[in-house]
C-alpha cells in the first residue's frame, strides 16, 4: 500500500468512525482489561522483559495489518488474546495465589497494622531465635503471612496471638512442646498461630535431603504469596522458601535480615505509607 492509500484508509476509518463507535469502544475497553491483568501477572513475577516483548510485538503487528488491506483488526485481537492465554497458562500458579491473596485479604480484613518503630526489635528477635536453633539443631518452620494463607491452614494450628520474641519462638519450637512439629505463622508484629499443618509439596524432583518441613515451605508459597523460614532439624541449615523455591540455603543472619526486611518494610509498610 502506497502513502496515499495508506492515508485514505485512516479517512475513510474516520468517516465510518461515528457508525461503529460503539464497536470501537467495546474492543478498547476488553483490550484494556486484558491487557491490564497480562501486565499485571507479568509485573508481580518480574518479568518485564517479556512485558517489552509483548507490546514491540503489538505494535509491530498493528502497523503491518494497518499497511494490509486483506487483514482484518479482528487477528490482531486474536494474537494478543492467544498471547494472553499463553501467560496465563505459564503463569496459572501465581494467578491462583493472587486470587487467593486478594480473597484472604477481604475475609480476614487486610494487611497487618504494624508498629513502624518496632519493627527492627522484631526483626532482631527473630533472627536470634533463628540462630538458638540453628546451633542447637532444632527444627522449625516460620511463615511470614500478610493475613493471606487459607483459613484451613490457621484452624489446623492454635491461635496465641503473642508478642514475638526469641524466647516465645524457641519455647513453641522446643522438641517437647506441644506445637513444635507444626508452622508457626507470623503476621505483622504477632505470633499468630502455631502448629498449623501445610500443604507439603509432592514433586518427585526434590532433593532427598529434604524432609517434611522443607516440602511444606515449598508448599504452601506455591499456593500463597508468603515467605517460609525453615531451620532443618538434623543439620540446623536455615533456608528461605519463596514462590515455591528455596531462594536461599545455608542462610545466614544478614540473608534473614534480608527475608524479613522485605516483608515488613516492602509489604506490610505499604499500606502505611498511603
Amino acid at each position: 500500500m502506497d502513502w496515499e492509500g495508506y492515508v485514505q484508509k485512516f479517512k475513510t476509518f474516520g468517516e465510518t468512525f461515528g457508525s461503529n463507535v460503539i464497536v470501537y469502544i467495546l474492543e478498547f475497553i476488553m483490550l484494556a482489561i486484558l491487557f491490564y491483568f497480562v501486565f499485571k501477572v507479568l509485573q508481580v513475577n518480574k518479568s518485564n522483559a517479556f512485558i517489552a516483548v509483548i507490546c514491540t510485538v503489538v505494535v509491530v503487528c498493528g502497523f503491518a495489518f494497518s499497511l494490509t488491506d486483506n487483514v482484518s483488526s479482528s487477528v490482531l485481537l486474536l494474537i494478543i488474546i492467544m498471547m494472553a492465554i499463553l501467560i496465563f497458562t505459564m503463569y496459572s500458579t501465581e494467578i491462583k495465589r493472587q486470587m487467593l491473596d486478594a480473597k484472604m485479604s477481604k475475609t480476614r480484613g487486610g494487611r497487618s497494622q504494624v508498629d513502624l518503630s518496632g519493627i527492627n526489635v522484631i526483626i532482631e528477635e527473630i533472627i536470634k531465635a533463628m540462630q538458638n536453633m540453628s546451633k542447637n539443631d532444632i527444627g522449625a518452620l516460620i511463615v511470614l503471612s500478610d493475613n493471606n494463607l487459607p483459613e484451613g491452614i490457621i484452624e489446623s494450628g492454635t491461635v496465641i496471638n503473642a508478642d514475638i520474641t526469641d524466647q516465645m519462638i524457641e519455647a513453641v519450637f522446643y522438641p517437647k512442646a506441644p506445637l513444635h512439629d507444626g508452622a508457626m505463622v507470623i503476621e505483622g508484629d504477632k505470633i499468630y498461630a502455631a502448629g498449623c499443618f501445610l500443604p507439603i509439596a509432592q514433586s518427585d524432583n526434590l532433593p532427598k535431603e529434604m524432609g517434611s518441613r522443607h516440602r511444606a515451605a515449598l508448599g504452601v508459597t506455591a499456593v500463597a504469596s508468603v515467605t517460609a523460614m525453615v531451620v532443618s532439624e538434623e543439620t540446623g541449615i536455615i533456608s528461605i522458601v519463596k514462590n515455591g523455591v528455596v531462594r536461599k540455603k545455608y542462610a545466614d543472619a544478614n540473608d534473614i535480615r534480608n527475608a524479613l526486611s522485605d516483608y515488613y518494610w516492602s509489604a506490610l509498610t505499604a499500606e502505611a505509607k498511603e
